[in-house]
């Protein structure tokens, strides 16, 4: 076995040991940096899932790394890592009340770091009564205890503690768990959940010191060390490119920027970009053979490569090469980095060129079927997401994300049709005992155990059986977003004379049925454009295609690093919103003559005029001195509106809140000049400092859920700030018979002005033809001859 096999073998048996051999050599003054063969650790389970494998690469060409001055640099770099309790996925903190008095979090760390130093400031909020019982908190972690640590204050206040942890303790994957001693005499205490409790707040944060090893160069380890799914905290991913700078380099790095985003999931990710220079630590670099970057000269290759080299700055971090001498090259060697594993032992790869699959529309596998009934159980990765166990448990989360132009009218449901089994022990209270039902925190409906009835009650009296174990529940379809969640709460009573020990067993389980589902068939693809609430929450129209084959990209002539950033931002919310890389999308620099049948996102600052004035032409939007202003409508214009029932448009405030506003961040939306039924979305700030938080700014859900219209300004002093100042359009399908209905309901005037014209016309016929008649009627009356009857008079 080689020294390196042995440390990875150490580090998971002896953590504390392979600890003090990682340092060794820096002691020593080890010269040549060494790698640490990662092969050998456990990788950590993803719930994304892998793409398929690709057809088996030919053998790797010999590819020499380039030749570039490289320093003495230490096998490990000194790390420095905070978590908090947020961060670890409680961002409401940890609550032990009644008899759930024990509770525990998971966390992880990246595999290529070894912790020397720990430290758990822990935040606690104690209930008086709880105090007055002298209790204590137990802490355990992966087993092992940390200690037990009084209960102390008189509870008015938050308490903060610091504990020193073993660094051997901690390793990649691990559990910390938290006790209220004094449980054998609580846990009978019924109903006291209000009284006795202790939340661990979510500031609780976790301090790490220690260090970063090297990999060593194997593209086998891709994502690593660019990007590790055991980092609980948002990633940052550097992104590389020569200061000759082309769309095709571009396009390549908004498909991994994509599939980045796609991996990162809720943690966050963020790409920082370097132009003719090279990070300080791990970066991803795309290029053409021979280009130039920083100390660095890219190898040549006739086709395209993938290569995985030490940083000239410091070989504990890798640079990988994504190089290719044309478009198609560059796209082929982003496509193979995401589309498959790569193959491991390996530093180079010569791609082979394969066809890109074609995308449907709507089939993100991210985006919940509306063609077919979709089971509960195929929305959670969790074989066991479904059941819950004991009397206090958690919740019974199923999240799903739906298309943001989902259509339903009025009076229509979404039937979800819902099996369940509560627990058959004798000591539940089967008369107090629920089941808890909501969506999105609005709740929906309680269920009980029993069937109700006068006649369900005497059958059970008798001894019959009257469980009721499912039920068909009807959501409005304004209860779907983008991103949603059902929830299922089993609040078990027990009898009065429950034995105390069987309260905290977790041997009774609560479940919902597997062959549940929900039903989206009768939904239709149907929406009104712009809409920039579907562009946060969901990337669409864009992502209507999960590759963006319909969406061209623009850039300014010379996008600046900011512009770039912000981009591919932007592309790495994509990938998480659909669970697809953007792998056909287009790039162009500049304002195009003819950008083609495409919808089109646009980043820029509003510093570059020619651009914006050419991309706002002929639009409800102007730049002026680095801003925008709205354009008031003209008469006719307004007539129309007002004609066709669009009366919510507000130009003039937001035309005089652009003016009374210094610096801002934002986007635009409006019709594409290019072609029928398409939308621009533009991304853009005042300057290149405000872009910069533009990414920021979407993580924040208040920000997010406050973007709508098709103008939508951020600043940092009042937040977000919304209107609509242009026309919409309808984009989608409807039968022909509901598209009647839409229509009329959207004309109002028109339909009133058409049904008033009817009206008329139809009276007027009418007065005329009974007016002729009445003529007729009171005409003196002639005989056959042409002569008058005689009066009867004469």
């Amino acid at each position: 076995m080689t020294p390196i096999r042995l440390l990875a073998a150490l580090r998971r048996a002896r953590p504390w040991l392979a600890t003090g051999l990682a340092l060794l050599p820096l002691a020593v003054g080890q010269a040549e940096p060494a790698a640490l063969d990662l092969s050998t650790l456990p990788r950590p389970a993803d719930s994304t899932p892998l793409p398929q494998a690709a057809a088996p690469e030919p053998d790797a060409p010999e590819i020499a790394v380039p030749d570039v001055p490289v320093p003495q640099i230490a096998l490990a770099q000194n790390v420095t890592t905070r978590l908090t309790l947020a961060e670890m996925g409680q961002p409401h903190g940890l609550t032990l009340s009644g008899g759930q008095l024990r509770s525990g979090i998971v966390f992880t760390l990246p595999a290529d770091q070894v912790m020397t130093n720990a430290r758990l400031t822990l935040v606690l909020k104690v209930s008086p009564a709880l105090l007055a019982r002298d209790t204590s908190l137990q802490l355990m972690l992966n087993g092992q205890p940390l200690g037990a640590l009084p209960l102390t204050g008189d509870g008015s206040r938050d308490n903060e503690y610091e504990l020193e942890i073993p660094a051997a303790m901690v390793v990649s994957r691990n559990n910390l768990s938290f006790e209220v001693q004094d449980s054998n005499t609580m846990q009978c205490e019924r109903d006291q959940s209000d009284k006795y409790w202790v939340t661990v707040q979510p500031t609780t944060r976790l301090h790490l010191e220690g260090q970063r090893l090297n990999i060593g160069r194997d593209l086998g380890h891709f994502p690593r060390p660019f990007f590790d799914p055991l980092q609980m905290n948002a990633s940052q991913v550097s992104m590389v490119f020569p200061a000759a700078l082309q769309p095709a380099e571009v396009s390549a790095a908004a498909t991994v920027a994509s599939y980045l985003g796609m991996r990162s999931d809720y943690r966050g990710i963020d790409f920082p970009v370097v132009v003719d220079g090279l990070p300080e630590q791990n970066g991803i670099v795309f290029g053409k053979p021979g280009d130039r970057i920083g100390s660095l000269t890219l190898p040549a290759t006739p086709g395209p490569l993938l290569q995985v080299i030490d940083n000239p700055l410091n070989p504990v971090y890798k640079l990988l090469l994504v190089l290719g001498n044309d478009e198609r090259q560059l796209r082929q060697a982003a496509w193979r980095l995401v589309s498959a594993p790569l193959p491991e032992g390996q530093s180079a790869l010569a791609v082979t060129t394969q066809p890109i699959p074609p995308r449907l529309p709507y089939d993100a596998p991210r985006w919940i079927n509306t063609r077919e009934p979709v089971s509960l159980r195929s929305l959670v990765t969790n074989q066991d997401a479904l059941t819950a166990s004991g009397i206090y448990h958690d919740a019974i989360h199923v999240a799903f994300r739906a298309a943001p132009d989902l259509f339903m009218w009025d009076g229509d449901t979404i039937p979800v049709q819902l099996g369940y089994r509560f627990p058959t022990e004798n000591w539940i209270d089967e008369d107090n005992s629920q089941l808890n039902i909501s969506i999105n925190g609005t709740f929906l409906r309680n269920l009980t155990v029993n069937k109700n009835g006068l006649v369900e009650s005497a059958w059970r009296y008798l001894g019959g059986d009257t469980r009721q174990e499912s039920t068909t529940l009807h959501l409005a379809p304004y209860l779907i977003y983008g991103d949603n969640q059902l929830t299922f709460y089993y609040a078990i009573a027990p009898k009065k004379d429950a034995p105390c020990n069987l309260l905290t067993s977790n041997n009774i389980k609560s479940r919902i049925d597997d062959d549940s589902y929900i039903d989206l068939t009768h939904t239709h693809h149907f929406s009104q454009l712009p809409n920039l609430s579907y562009y946060v929450g969901a990337s669409f129209p864009f992502s209507r295609l999960a590759d963006f084959s319909q969406t061209l990209l623009l850039l300014p002539a010379r996008p600046g690093v900011a512009e770039l950033h912000t981009l591919l931002g932007l592309m790495g919310r994509a990938g998480n919103a659909t669970g697809v890389p953007v792998a056909q999308v287009r790039v162009a620099f500049g304002v195009p003559g003819d950008a083609g049948d495409r919808d089109i996102l646009a980043v820029a600052s509003l510093h570059d005029n020619a651009f914006a004035e050419a991309l706002l032409g002929g639009t409800p939007f102007q730049p002026e001195n680095h801003s925008l202003t709205v354009r008031t409508p003209g008469t006719p214009a307004r007539l129309k509106a007002w004609a066709t029932g669009d009366w919510f448009r507000t130009p003039v405030e937001a035309d005089r809140y652009l003016s009374s506003t210094q610096t801002w961040r934002g986007f635009a939306s409006f019709p594409s000049p290019w072609a029928k039924n398409r939308v621009v979305v533009l991304a853009t700030a005042t300057d290149d400092s405000e872009l910069l938080k533009l990414n920021q700014d979407l993580n924040t859900a208040a920000i997010n859920a406050g973007v709508r219209g098709d103008l939508a300004i951020i600043t940092d002093e009042n937040g977000v700030r919304s209107f609509r100042v242009g026309p919409q359009f309808p984009v989608g399908q409807l039968p022909w018979y509901l598209m009647i209905v839409w229509y009329a309901s959207q004309h109002i005037v028109v339909l009133s002005l058409v049904t008033l014209l009817f009206a008329a016309a139809i009276g007027l016929s009418i007065y005329v033809l009974l007016a002729r008649h009445a003529a007729q009627r009171l005409a003196p009356h002639r005989g056959s001859a042409g002569k008058d009857f005689p009066d009867e008079n004469e």
